[in-house]
């Protein structure tokens, strides 16, 4: 992998996220973009890239299970009445230009290819802001275009038979440390209570670190989130939670989260407020 490759992301100087465009990896793990090491003001990484756990888990991105039955997301496919199956069907996602690079984000233009066709054309708006000395925000915006002549939809395990397993969109995987990461929203706790649920925003706090996601728009906001605390720490967005999401020809899906990354274990008041400051409306 060479140095033009990559894109560093800076706040005010200092790098803190390491973004991938053209990396090489195995087909297996459906191959895309991805932010890593993303860490804090302080230095600390708070991502984690082909985990032993999960090797197709790469950083920050944007991941789908199934394109019409192509798998964006790596590693294996939930075939109804079969479970997880290792199938020949795995996509790419392409970077094909910058139309905008500065040390503080990017604007990427993606094809997302599967068996030598072109599915889905991609814009991808990056941005690092600075909130205070010891929390930034990472503000993604993905916009998917259907560029085939026909009718697309994406799923999901959960829309393909397995329960809770909703995932597909933004993802972040999260540092592992020795305890699983306490997660929160404005009025409740725990994986069990906020997995699958909607919330403005959902917190994710480490031993000395602290993520904040937010869906910084309507539609955004109406996708329930995928928490995984105890198994791996990582938290998605479920495009397709209870039913496939259909794109037609021509027609656009787009989604904006923010993340605050801050040094420290926030509590829900100072959560609370650095997402107002991140979230511009």
């Amino acid at each position: 992998m060479t140095s033009t490759d990559t894109a560093v992301l800076r706040v005010a100087g200092r790098p803190v996220g390491r973004y991938v465009f053209r990396p090489e990896l195995p087909a297996r793990l459906s191959p895309r973009p991805y932010l890593h090491p993303v860490t804090t003001l302080a230095g600390t990484a708070v991502t984690e890239l082909s985990p032993a756990d999960h090797t197709h888990h790469l950083g920050v991105g944007v991941a789908v299970p199934d394109v019409e039955g192509y798998n964006f997301w790596g590693g294996r496919t939930f075939v109804r009445d079969q479970g997880p199956t290792e199938l020949d069907n795995h996509g790419s996602q392409r970077h094909t230009t910058f139309q905008l690079r500065d040390p503080d984000g990017f604007v990427e233009e993606l094809r997302w290819v599967a068996a030598g066709g072109e599915l889905l054309r991609e814009r991808r708006t990056v941005a690092a802001t600075e909130l205070t000395d010891s929390a930034w925000a990472l503000d993604l915006t993905f916009s998917l275009t259907n560029v085939t002549p026909d009718p697309l939809s994406i799923g999901s395990p959960a829309t393909n038979g397995r329960p809770g397993a909703a995932y597909g969109g933004f993802f972040w995987r999260a540092r592992k440390e020795s305890g699983a990461p306490d997660v929160f929203t404005a009025d409740t706790e725990g994986e069990a209570e906020v997995h699958g649920r909607h919330a403005d925003w959902l917190a994710l706090a480490g031993s000395t670190w602290t993520l904040v996601f937010a869906g910084a728009t309507g539609q955004t906001r109406r996708d329930p989130w995928f928490v995984r605390t105890e198994e791996y720490p990582g938290v998605g967005s479920s495009l397709a939670h209870d039913e496939r999401l259909p794109i037609p020809p021509g027609d656009t899906v787009v989604r904006r989260v923010v993340t605050v990354v801050a040094d420290g274990r926030l509590d829900r008041d100072a959560a609370a407020s650095l997402v107002r400051k991140a979230v511009s409306p």
